[in-house]
């Protein structure tokens, strides 16, 4: 359409270049502009995953903390029930043996009320 203006007289073959490279820079300055824009939200929303990817790190440590604790705890309890355990197993032997004594003792008892 530019040229065209040229051969029908209207616009000077030189007037029609400066508009149309004024037009043409300008479009330019616009792309460029958006662009810049378009960078500058897309940098800003990878700050915000960054600080979010932050966050859920610390978030996962803390929970591995609190497993490791946790497991401590369940070691721990059980240590004590094995150790409870033992001990009961202890205190049955024992009063198994009791029993057995006290059983011995009557029968001894008894033996002597009969000798007499």
């Amino acid at each position: 359409m530019s040229f065209g203006l040229v051969w029908s007289g209207i616009v000077s073959f030189d007037r029609m270049l400066l508009v149309l490279t004024t037009l043409v820079s300008l479009e330019a300055i616009y792309l460029a502009i958006f662009i810049q824009m378009t960078i500058n939200v897309q940098q800003q929303s990878l700050e915000e995953v960054e600080q979010n990817i932050d966050e859920i790190q610390e978030d996962i440590d803390e929970i591995q903390e609190d497993v490791e604790e946790m497991q401590e705890d369940v070691e721990e309890i059980s240590e004590d029930t094995h150790e409870d355990e033992v001990r009961d197993v202890r205190e049955e032997k024992t009063l198994k043996e009791m029993h057995e004594a006290l059983m011995q003792l009557m029968r001894d008892v008894e033996k002597l009320q009969q000798k007499q």
